[in-house]
């Protein structure tokens, strides 16, 4: 009730703000006229008596302030009249606040893109019911969540954990609706896995688990949302249709729910197969148990199972396999990880990466309260007569300190609000934006309620964290000092080498910028470095030609001779050098790898292999296109098939893992997990395969008639203009076969995958660079120029008396480029710490080069001469006579 009756009188003091003051004033004023009736009565004249009560009464109008602070008015009344004042002193000056506002803006822009991105793929969940519950099994032995389609059911039927375990897998399939057969990637899930999920269809149905007979028993197709509105129109119609997918008919029989997109954040399919059809789309075994194709196996927890008990349960259900197939499924025990970012292999890096993208933007924000609160401080000591003024007649310094957080705040929500539309208007291009072109990539980063919560925090907090700069001044105004001398001198607390408070805000800018400066130049350097590797092949000149036979209905012996007529074909084109042949190239879309054996071995188990390593299926001119350097021996003929012996070609680190040396591998042998023996006839160059950050890795290359793949990427070299020729060899292979779908790229181009993550790296640190440069260039500019206007008067009088420009110089900026030093020294060192953490993400990205520390040191200084150049043209040109007549 209490509460009640205070609310209460808030409401109608705050909405009869006149009516309350007229009655404290006529209040106040009946108490000093009863002073001055006794006063007068006592034998003083009226007029004196008037003034001897006003001096007893005391301040006016903090009286007055405290009645109506009585009368629960004070809070709702004052705080719109500080909000008043606030708008009128930025109307004042509205330099000073266009510039605070935009640095906020940026600053908490800034933050709320990069918190928006953190929350989308590490913070929000999977868009699935009861996503908390739903984990990924990870084998550890692999270090991935892959599995064999045998080793799956295993796990599915004879867990005690998991409600359902579900698997899935990414493909390629051509989808051939009546016109021109496309490209599109889809995801074969097991028949439970919509079930699993707990999901419902948007339209139709979903397959089960009771859709399931055997190997491609199951012809049905469950579309996305958005591929359903944009190659079908949204048409509720095509619910039954039949279309062909890698030429088998299809039936569309339900459209998912619009929220869903798979269980792989950022990773789109266009639609859902069922898993038993997957020899339809690859020519992996289904019932292989060796041969671990499955992409990722899931399940939600039973209610009261503890991830704990669960891991228990998989590592026994892996040791029973494990004794049962010892030569498919060795060290057979898991984790569980969170499925949408595929566990640690790119969860940990992506969770990594953003928090220390997190740690960066903070900086940002707090070098920018830095910055204002330093302008804060400088303009509260040029109010200082004003303030004291104010406190002389009776003002209170939590009245006039509200005023100031006012300001504050009202500078804050607004740069708040501009900088959370500008980075609304940035995460919603985002999310449309496909960074790789031929990969289903969306970054999903729409904001939402907890993005907006978080920037009106960073906003509140940022007001309240430069607004308490000036409060230490205010405190120690001196009225009455104030009031004789004019300017009021603020002490300098001691930081060390006699610092300020307004000197350690700068030296904090500066620190700030460089550990940006500096993280941006590693990264940047690392990119070029990364670009300017030794491939192993040639980027230059070079295009590829990705295809399926399978999508076009080539299997078994048919495959060979359209590889070889494909070859011919493009070979024949005007202006083509030389065309090669893979099942798979270096850094693409996968590295196939398998167990090697020494020649001596005869027990063919994973544990006694020589190595693991990578395997790519060529053809004789493979190497000459890609531009990829024999050191020693022979590239392959066209003679070597499946009767001739087996042969390879070997890079340098497989020579020295396997054989001890070059000159050991060249004619020796080695096997394969089938026992299959094959001779070293050759030796390449070493290179990237799997990664720009990986160590050397031993790989083998086969030729493609004794290993023959569905696969196929045609390597063209060409000095003809990529697009002309794109243009040349689609049409040339679409006469060969009208139904063959084709993707061409620049070989370069097709690093965008890989070069994706550090692209990013370096653009998000490069834009954090430049932001932290121009508010240290601010904070320096604005520390110059307001020791220069403070002592203007003595540069005159140096000037008077034959001061040189070098000793002007160094009175005026001496000690901001003293603390632009020191500040530049300590943020080198820290950016010196974070460049470690950035070699993870960018290849070939180093602190120590010397072009790194070189280009922070010189950055650094620019940003001096830069912020310095103004404060110091002024100082220079001081006229002493106009000074001296003043005052």
């Amino acid at each position: 009730m209490r509460l009640f009756h205070s609310l209460r009188s808030f409401a109608s003091s705050f909405f009869h703000r006149s009516e309350t003051d007229r009655e404290i004033d006529e209040e106040l004023r009946s108490h000093i006229q009863h002073r001055a009736d006794d006063l007068e009565s006592a034998g003083l004249p009226r007029a004196k008596a008037e003034r001897r009560a006003r001096i007893e009464f005391g301040g006016y109008q903090r009286l007055k302030d405290e009645s109506r602070d009585a009368l629960g008015g004070q809070l709702g009344a004052g705080l719109l009249q500080d909000i008043r004042f606030a708008v009128r002193r930025m109307a004042k000056k509205p330099g000073f606040a266009v510039v605070a506002i935009l640095t906020l803006a940026f600053a908490i822009g800034a933050n709320a893109v990069v918190f928006a991105v953190l929350n989308a793929f590490i913070l929000r969940p999977l868009n699935v019911p009861q996503a908390e519950s739903l984990y990924g099994l990870w084998r550890l032995s692999s270090n991935d969540m892959s599995e064999s389609y045998p080793d799956y059911l295993d796990l599915r039927d004879r867990n005690h954990s998991f409600e359902s375990v579900a698997a899935y897998n990414v493909e390629q399939a051509a989808l051939d609706t009546g016109n021109d057969p496309s490209r599109a990637w889809i995801d074969e899930a097991s028949g439970n896995y919509f079930d699993a999920l707990g999901l419902k269809p948007y339209l139709g149905r979903f397959f089960h688990g009771s859709d399931e007979h055997g190997p491609n028993s199951a012809p049905y197709i469950v579309l996305t949302y958005d591929y359903w509105r944009s190659h079908f129109q949204g048409d509720p119609g095509v619910i039954g249709r039949v279309v062909r997918l890698n030429k088998f008919p299809y039936s569309i029989i339900g459209v998912a729910p619009p929220e869903f997109h798979g269980t792989l954040m950022f990773f789109n399919p266009d639609f859902f197969v069922p898993i038993v059809n997957h020899a339809q789309f690859d020519e992996n075994d289904l019932n292989n148990r060796g041969d671990r194709w499955v992409f990722m196996t899931l399940g939600h927890l039973k209610a009261g199972v503890t991830p704990a008990q669960a891991i228990a349960d998989l590592n026994a259900v892996g040791a029973s396999l494990e004794r049962a197939y010892p030569k498919d499924d060795p060290k057979m025990s898991f984790k569980l990880a969170r499925p949408g970012l595929y566990g640690d292999y790119i969860g940990r890096p992506m969770r990594t990466f953003m928090t220390a993208l997190m740690l960066l933007a903070g900086l940002i924000l707090l070098a920018a309260c830095a910055n204002l609160g330093s302008l804060f401080a400088a303009r509260a000591s040029d109010r200082s007569r004003e303030i004291a003024l104010r406190l002389a007649l009776g003002s209170s310094r939590k009245r006039i300190l509200r005023g100031l957080f006012a300001e504050a705040l009202l500078i804050s929500l607004m740069g708040g609000a501009v900088g959370l539309a500008g980075s609304v208007v940035l995460l919603r291009a985002l999310s449309v934006w496909q960074p790789i072109s031929r990969w289903p990539i969306h970054m999903s980063v729409n904001p939402d309620v907890k993005v907006y919560a978080v920037a009106l925090f960073l906003a509140l907090a940022s007001g309240f964290l430069f607004g308490a700069v000036p409060v230490g001044q205010v405190l120690r105004t001196n009225p009455y000092e104030a009031v004789k001398g004019g300017a009021v001198e603020t002490r300098r607390g001691r930081f060390g080498l006699r610092m300020s408070f307004r000197d350690l805000l700068l030296v904090v800018q500066i620190a700030i910028c460089a550990v940006l400066v500096t993280s941006s130049i590693v990264a940047v350097r690392g990119l070029a470095n990364s670009l300017h590797n030794n491939f192993g092949f040639e980027l230059q000149n070079t295009m590829l030609v990705e295809t399926d036979l399978n999508m076009a209905g080539y299997r078994g012996d048919k495959v060979p001779p359209m590889q070889k007529r494909m070859i011919d074909a493009v070979s024949a084109i005007p202006g083509v050098e030389s065309v090669g042949l893979a099942d798979q190239v270096p850094l693409g879309d996968a590295q196939p790898d398998s167990n090697v054996f020494a020649d001596s071995t005869a027990d063919l188990r994973p544990a006694n292999a020589a190595s693991n390593a990578m395997m790519f299926k060529v053809s004789p001119e493979y190497f000459h296109a890609a531009g990829t350097a024999l050191v020693s021996g022979r590239a392959f003929t066209w003679q070597e098939n499946k009767d001739t012996p087996r042969v390879a070609v070997v890079n340098r680190q497989f020579a020295r893992k396997i054989f001890g040396s070059e000159a050991k591998a060249m004619g020796a042998y080695f096997k394969l997990p089938d026992g299959a023996r094959l001779q070293v006839v050759g030796i390449a160059e070493d290179g990237k395969y799997g990664s720009l950050t990986e160590d050397p890795q031993p790989v083998m290359f086969l030729p493609i008639l004794q290993s023959p793949s569905n696969s196929a990427y045609l390597v063209v070299r060409s000095s003809r203009d990529p697009e002309q020729l794109s243009q040349t060899i689609r049409d040339t292979l679409r006469n060969m076969d009208a139904g063959l779908p084709v993707y061409i790229q620049t070989r370069y181009k097709a690093l965008d995958a890989f070069l994706f993550g550090p692209r990013m790296a370096t653009i998000s640190l490069g834009v954090l660079g430049v932001m932290g440069a121009m508010l240290s260039v601010v904070g320096i500019f604005g520390m110059a120029s307001y020791s220069v206007s403070k002592r203007l008067r003595e540069f005159g009088i140096r000037i008077a008396l034959g001061a040189q420009k070098k000793e002007l110089l160094q009175a005026a900026l001496g000690r901001t480029f003293r603390l632009l030093a020191f500040g530049s020294a300590i943020g080198m060192l820290l950016g010196l710490a974070a460049g470690k953490v950035i070699a993870f993400i960018v290849s070939q990205a180093t602190p120590w080069d010397p072009v790194v520390l070189g280009g922070v040191v010189a950055t650094m200084l620019l940003l001096g001469l830069m912020a310095g150049w103004i404060p110091a043209r002024r100082a220079l040109a001081t006229n002493p006579l106009l000074l001296l007549r003043e005052d």
